[in-house]
């Protein structure tokens, strides 16, 4: 005969029965429990006899009151830097401007100078070629002397140097320096009849005043 062999169930030990295993809760459903439970604790209830809507947005207008305060703080302190860059911007350029007047009015100082240094050489060579006889102005020596004048003369008003009109015209002590008075058929009381010397201009800037006799 066979003997029968008892088989155990699958899945059973010590009398237990199958799908009896102990299940253990999901982790993530227990965090929201607890982060629900967090919140709860950390949202004040509204006072006995407020309405929680009202509460609520009394709540919401306070923290939004907040967030205001602290935006306008931040923006005050972006208006004084840009305030603060605006004003170094500006003093950059007014430092720049002014440094640019100085070497300006320093180069035209220092051309006035030479200038000036230069006006008694021109005077010397209208003296000179003045003085030379009619019969000897064609001379080879005289003609240099009158080329290298007028080149002298061309180089001077290519920088912007210019005689001062005198003779015939009104004295103005702005351009003139009286000297003597002379009586003149010829000319109005108050006007230049005579230049002893020779003015000068560089750039609208007077160098040398001409020395004038004026009509009485």
């Amino acid at each position: 005969m066979e003997i029968e062999k008892e088989q155990e169930a699958p899945g059973t030990e010590d009398g237990e029965d199958e799908g009896c295993e102990a299940q253990e809760p999901e982790k993530g459903a227990e965090e929201d429990v607890r982060t629900d439970n967090a919140e709860e604790e950390t949202e004040p209830a509204p006072p006995e006899g407020e309405d929680p809507k009202t509460w609520a947005e009394k709540r919401a207008a306070k923290k939004q009151a907040k967030l205001d305060k602290k935006a306008q703080g931040y923006k005050d302190q972006i208006d004084q830097l840009e305030d603060k860059v605006k004003r170094q911007l500006a003093e950059f350029e007014n430092f720049r401007n002014r440094t640019e007047k100085e070497k300006h009015a320093m180069f035209e100082t220092g051309a006035k100078s030479v200038i000036e240094k230069m006006l008694p050489v021109v005077d010397n060579f209208e003296r000179g070629l003045a003085t030379v006889p009619e019969d000897k102005k064609e001379d080879p020596f005289v003609d240099g002397m009158n080329r290298i004048y007028r080149q002298l003369m061309t180089e001077l008003e290519n920088i912007g140097v210019k005689s001062i009109e005198a003779v015939g015209q009104e004295f103005d002590p702005n351009l003139h320096n009286a000297v003597m008075q002379v009586e003149s058929e010829e000319y109005e009381s108050g006007t230049v009849a005579q230049e002893l010397q020779k003015g000068y201009t560089y750039r609208d800037s007077v160098v040398r005043h001409s020395m004038v006799a004026v009509v009485v």
